[in-house]
């Protein structure tokens, strides 16, 4: 066997030309998909057509932790806590009754540095002690259809971010203080308290009060829209959010006859039970927001609904299976139910993969990789070598490929990585992605980019048992990829 120092490195792997082939506008796949078949786009209103800036994630954190100190008596000294940008991603488990906030894969195992109680990390020894000897969550704890488990429950709202790194610091506060906490009233409290900020409208009359310091793109948001209807396609809007507060950020993105693009428009909907729940009838809105006491038996164009669900929102529109495609941030409460139970395309809204395709186009992000895909293959062809020379040059492969492993999680987030990747695997979070989306962008305005015929082909990807028909260089950039080349050249 070779010794390590002899060996190709990455930078005589790695052809030229393979960095910045991804493309941070580009829509991506994970089911074939026409929009030519596509007649009626449906949207959510927060984070997929309305983008907020970080700016809102600390307004958040600074009012909830406030509400813990005033309201639920909570040490004073919380107030010495600041929001801290780019502690958590979304997508994480939080474990209740053992305070760990963590990230998991598609197979349930967490993923070792990554587990957090309050600000500091869980060694590794330690978190596989407290699981039992192992690193995997069984299906049951892990979570039911909307990701709340018996015990554990999963961050998958933008909004969350703020509510992961209050939750974190209270309870840094109560271990670097060493007081006792209740696991589940403290949970529970952190999680009222951000919900107060939201139901009661704190961070509505923040946003409204300066909507161009907190709303993004609200011009290529118009040209979407403006598009579609162009082209004889239908527009409807199904929102939690009160009609208010959309009208004057849709008046901001859109002119003040935005209600004209649309043909129905549903606020306050109560998602993820307007999917589900048949008891809630509609209610009909003034132009004033003012409650109607007239029975809904039809949904009119330019009239604005309250509450309802889907099943009668289907019976008086008859807008049903595959011609429909909605778009919403949350997997959960905007996408599974339409896709699973009711046939209807969908399309996530994922602002962090602009960030993360970022990452992957630099180089230090492609050595990393190519050079561990190098040692994994090496360790794999070569641990058949048993004699003591061997067995050393394949420890330092290990250790190398585990610091580079690091090396590349940590160009995305020092604490938790990628919300797409645990190392080699896919993360819950991707798991649940790819089940509950036709296809995924960083935001609606990524649909400027095609035509309103084009059709969305996912790329045929290796079954393990098909893997040795494919190049294993196929990252370097060996295998040509089809097409990705052209999808360069998208804005």
């Amino acid at each position: 066997m070779r010794p390590l120092h002899l060996l190709p490195r990455w930078f005589d792997l790695l052809p030229p030309g393979v960095c910045n082939l991804l493309n941070p506008a580009a829509i991506y796949a994970n089911n074939e998909i026409s929009l030519g078949d596509v007649e009626i786009y449906g949207f959510d209103y927060d984070y997929t057509l309305a983008q907020y800036s970080n700016l809102l994630h600390s307004m958040i954190f600074d009012t909830a932790r406030d509400i813990l100190i005033e309201q639920f008596k909570y040490p004073e000294g919380l107030g010495k806590y600041d929001y801290i940008p780019g502690f958590a991603i979304r997508g994480l488990h939080y474990d209740v009754q053992k305070s760990l906030l963590m990230k998991i894969d598609a197979f349930h195992y967490v993923q070792l540095g990554t587990a957090y109680r309050g600000l500091k990390p869980v060694p590794d020894e330690e978190l596989i002690e407290l699981y039992g000897g192992t690193q995997h969550i069984p299906l049951y704890q892990m979570s039911d259809f909307y990701g709340k488990g018996p015990s554990l429950k999963q961050f998958m709202d933008i909004f969350s971010l703020p509510e992961m790194t209050l939750l974190s610091s209270v309870i840094d506060y109560f271990i670097t203080h060493g007081i006792e906490f209740d696991q589940v009233h403290l949970y529970k409290d952190i999680s009222d308290a951000i919900k107060d900020v939201h139901v009661k409208g704190v961070m509505y009359k923040w946003i409204e009060k300066d909507l161009e310091k907190y709303i993004l793109h609200g011009d290529e948001i118009y040209a979407v829209l403006n598009r579609l209807v162009n082209h004889n396609k239908k527009l409807f809007l199904i929102t939690n959010s009160p009609f208010s507060f959309v009208d004057k950020g849709m008046k901001h993105m859109v002119g003040k006859n935005w209600r004209d693009l649309f043909d129905m428009v549903i606020v306050q909907a109560d998602k993820p039970n307007f999917f589900t729940d048949r008891r809630k009838p509609f209610r009909k809105l003034d132009d004033k927001g003012s409650l109607q006491w007239d029975k809904i038996s039809q949904l009119e164009k330019g009239k604005i609904y309250k509450e309802g669900n889907l099943f009668d929102f289907l019976r008086l529109t008859g807008w049903r299976g595959s011609k429909v495609l909605y778009f919403g941030d949350h997997l959960y409460s905007d996408l599974a139910d339409l896709m699973l139970r009711h046939g209807w395309r969908t399309g996530a809204i994922v602002p962090e993969l602009e960030t993360e395709i970022r990452i992957i186009n630099t180089e230090q992000y492609m050595h990393s990789l190519t050079w561990q895909q190098a040692l994994t293959g090496l360790l794999e062809r070569m641990q058949m070598y048993q004699d003591a020379e061997s067995k050393q040059v394949l420890l330092e492969w290990m250790k190398e490929r585990q610091e580079i492993r690091s090396l590349t999680k940590n160009l995305f987030n020092p604490q938790f990585g990628s919300i797409f990747r645990t190392f080699h695997n896919p993360t819950y979070f991707s798991r649940r992605l790819v089940r509950f989306s036709d296809i995924y962008m960083a935001s609606i305005s990524c649909l400027l980019n095609y035509d309103v015929n084009f059709t969305f082909y996912p790329r045929r990807t290796p079954l393990q048992h098909e893997a040795p028909l494919w190049m294993d260089q196929l990252c370097t950039g060996c295998m040509k990829t089809p097409f990705l080349e052209e999808m360069v050249h998208i804005r």
